[in-house]
């Protein structure tokens, strides 16, 4: 395997590593706002997510930053055309991440009722936006001779929206999964009766999308059929598995859009010539190579570090046992 093949592969599994843990970090952010009736409800639904969110969002920085070494080209082009989304997005990450440090050291009850809302708008924005992105990859986007030609009305056609409202129920269901998973009495079962609103607009999303992409429809078939048993387990009360099949299909779907894609990078709209593809958007041999070198140390550590706060912070929470002022 080259190293552009290799590199290639690391930052699809980055993407699908970011999709699979940020989901429902992102879901729990938004539904906090809505399922949670007092500032002590919302809380506790955001102390669930509190050990993990900022863990999560290193997959997103760390895939920017792979693609920006790895394949400057790909990197220049696609944050060119998405200029205004990614900025939109980085705004909403550091909204989000500000009223994760500050909310519990606020005194007014009426700031953090702001912080809550602002959370929710900085989780909502990027799990639209990662969808419409990962959309517009699947379809193309107007580029020649490595340049960005469209405007921002190419960014955002029906399917490109489409794409982004399916991101957002599956970030939704599988942050209403989560909930069932990690909160005990009132606060779970309200998350309960939500996961089956959401796992029912996901399923439904997602059988649409798939028949539009009938090229591509058969590697959409994996999902398509994960998130399915998901609804059927939701509705039977199985919830920790019906929330791993979630997060899969949310994985196996950017998964196939890498595959569907390989060896370009980034789709032209406008003819396939002026297609980027992993050999004419990388680096050099050498930069892949200590890049190679770096990732071999600091992954496993990474990885390791995930695991071991997920296990430690594994229990369920009781809404008494959560305090708001701490």
């Amino acid at each position: 395997m080259s190293l552009e093949v290799l590199w290639f592969v690391l930052i699809a599994v980055l993407w699908v590593g970011f999709f699979f843990l940020e989901g429902f970090d992102f879901g729990v952010g938004i539904l906090q706002l809505f399922l949670g009736k007092s500032e002590r409800e919302r809380g506790t639904y955001i102390y669930t997510i509190s050990p993990h969110w900022d863990g999560n969002e290193v997959w997103l920085l760390t895939a920017g930053g792979a693609i920006f070494a790895a394949f400057p080209s790909w990197y220049a082009t696609l944050f060119s055309a998405l200029y205004l989304p990614f900025v939109i997005l980085l705004l909403a990450l550091i909204i989000r991440g500000v009223c994760f440090e500050i909310r519990h050291r606020a005194n007014l009850s009426k700031f953090r009722f702001v912080c809550d809302i602002a959370l929710a708008l900085g989780s909502f924005f990027p799990a639209l936006l990662t969808g419409v992105a990962m959309a517009n990859l699947a379809i193309g986007i107007p580029i020649e001779n490595g340049n960005f030609t469209g405007t921002f009305f190419d960014l955002v056609k029906p399917y490109a929206l489409l794409g982004g409202l399916l991101g957002f129920s599956l970030f939704l269901t599988n942050g209403a999964l989560f909930l069932t998973l990690k909160i005990e009495g009132e606060l779970q079962e309200r998350a309960r009766r939500f996961s089956k609103i959401a796992i029912a607009l996901s399923v439904t999303l997602f059988a649409i999308v798939t028949i539009l992409i009938r090229e591509h429809s058969a590697i959409c078939l994996i999902p398509l059929i994960l998130i399915s048993i998901a609804g059927l387990l939701v509705f039977r009360g199985y919830l920790k598995t019906a929330f791993i099949l979630v997060a899969l299909c949310t994985a196996c779907s950017v998964a196939a859009l890498f595959y569907s894609m390989f060896p370009n990078v980034l789709v032209s709209s406008i003819s396939p010539d002026h297609n980027l593809t992993i050999w004419n958007a990388a680096s050099s041999a050498y930069t892949l190579k200590l890049m190679s070198i770096a990732a071999a140390i600091f992954v496993p550590i990474v990885l390791a570090y995930q695991i071991w706060s997920y296990y430690v912070f594994r229990k369920r929470i009781s809404p008494r046992s959560v305090n708001i002022e701490a």
